[in-house]
C-alpha cells in the first residue's frame, strides 16, 4: 500500500466512484465527457486503475428518457448482483424551473464481472420518486438488513437546484419509503454560482455515519459538506443528522488544486486505510459552461480520522504525475 498516489489518477473523467469488490478488484466508473455512455473499468489496484482499458457496458438510447446527458454512474453489489445507478435526460433543453430535466435510472446486472458485454446488463428503468422533477446523483448502502437510497433533487417549492434526501428500498430501483430531505443550501459555501446540494457518498466508521455531498457551482466554488448521523438513530428522521456549518473539503489555491468535490470512498489495497475519491481541476479560466470542460480529472488520497471520530480530509492533494 502506498500513501502517495499518482495524480490525478484518470484524466478527464468527472464524478469518479471506486469500489473494492471481494474478489480483490477495484472497479471505476465516472462520467465521460461526451456524456453518452457508461464504462467500467477494473484492476487489482488503485494505480492500476490508471492504465486498465475502459469497457463500454451500456449506451444512451437514440430517443427518449435515457437519451441525453449520462451524468455520474455509480456501480453497488447488492444482494449478489451488481447495480448501476445514473442520471439520463430526454433532452439537453432546461425545464420551466430553468433546470435539466434528468431523472434517476437503474441497470442490474448478475455476471460475476460487471465489465462483460452491453447485453448482460437489464434496464430495471427509473427510479421513481414522489417528486417529478430534476433528480441525480443516487447512491445507496445497506445497514442491519435495510438498503437506503441517497440522491440530489429539486423541490419546486424549495430555492436553488438540488436538496438531498434519503428513503429505504423495497428493491434496488424501488422505493419502499417516502423520501426525507435532509439538507438544502442554505450556507455562503452552498449558494455561490448555485444553490445546490449533490453527490452523496455515504461512509460509517466509529458507530456514525458521515455522508460527504457537494456544494456550490461546479468551478473553483464547488466544495464538500457533510452530514453526521449516529448508527443506533433513525436514519429516516432528519434529526437524526447534523450538517457541518463549514466545509470539510474545499479548494486550495496555492497548490493551484479548484472544485474538489463529488467524491466516493474506498479502501487502499491493504484493506484498512481510508481513500478519498473525488474530481478536480488546476485551473480556473473556464472557457465557457463548466459543465461541458473535460478536465475534471478523478483524484484519490488517504485520509485520517479525528480524535472526536470525525473524517480529516486535509486539502487536495496536488498533482504529482510525470
Amino acid at each position: 500500500m502506498t500513501d502517495t498516489y499518482t495524480n490525478p489518477l484518470i484524466i478527464q473523467r468527472a464524478d469518479p466512484f471506486i469500489y473494492k469488490h471481494t474478489d480483490g478488484y477495484y472497479y471505476f466508473t465516472a462520467s465521460v465527457p461526451a456524456y453518452n455512455r457508461i464504462e467500467l473499468r477494473r484492476a487489482r489496484t488503485l494505480e492500476g486503475l490508471a492504465h486498465a482499458a475502459p469497457r463500454t457496458i451500456w449506451r444512451k438510447h437514440d430517443e427518449g428518457e435515457m437519451s441525453q446527458l449520462i451524468w455520474a454512474p455509480e456501480l453497488h453489489y447488492i444482494q449478489g448482483k451488481w447495480f448501476i445507478y445514473f442520471a439520463a435526460a430526454e433532452t439537453t433543453a432546461f425545464d420551466e424551473n430553468g433546470m435539466f430535466q434528468h431523472r434517476m435510472f437503474c441497470i442490474e446486472c448478475d455476471e460475476d464481472n460487471p465489465i462483460t458485454t452491453e447485453d448482460k446488463w437489464i434496464e430495471r428503468g427509473r427510479v421513481m420518486t414522489p417528486m417529478d422533477s430534476f433528480s441525480l446523483d443516487a447512491t445507496c448502502f445497506e445497514y442491519q438488513d435495510k438498503l437506503y437510497y441517497v440522491w440530489a433533487q429539486k423541490d419546486p417549492d424549495i430555492k436553488g437546484n438540488s436538496n438531498l434526501y434519503i428513503a429505504e428500498m423495497e428493491n434496488p430501483w424501488t422505493l419502499k419509503t417516502d423520501p426525507v430531505m435532509l439538507s438544502k443550501p442554505e450556507y455562503d459555501w452552498e449558494t455561490r454560482g448555485f444553490w445546490v446540494n449533490e453527490g452523496p457518498a455515504v461512509i460509517h466508521h466509529g458507530g456514525k455515519f458521515f455522508l460527504t455531498y457537494s456544494a456550490s457551482a461546479t468551478d473553483e466554488n464547488y466544495c464538500m459538506g457533510m452530514l453526521t448521523a449516529s448508527d443506533e438513530s433513525n436514519l429516516l428522521d432528519p434529526k437524526s443528522w447534523s450538517k457541518n456549518a463549514e466545509p470539510v473539503f474545499r479548494s486550495d489555491l496555492e497548490q493551484k488544486q479548484y472544485g474538489p468535490g463529488h467524491n466516493s470512498f474506498t479502501k487502499a489495497e491493504d484493506g484498512e486505510t481510508d481513500v478519498l475519491v473525488y474530481h478536480c481541476r488546476d485551473y480556473t479560466d473556464i472557457k465557457g459552461d463548466p459543465l461541458y470542460d473535460p478536465n475534471r480529472h478523478t483524484k484519490v488520497q488517504t485520509f485520517s480520522w479525528n480524535n472526536d471520530g470525525t473524517p480529516n480530509f486535509g486539502k487536495p492533494v496536488p498533482y504529482n504525475y510525470k
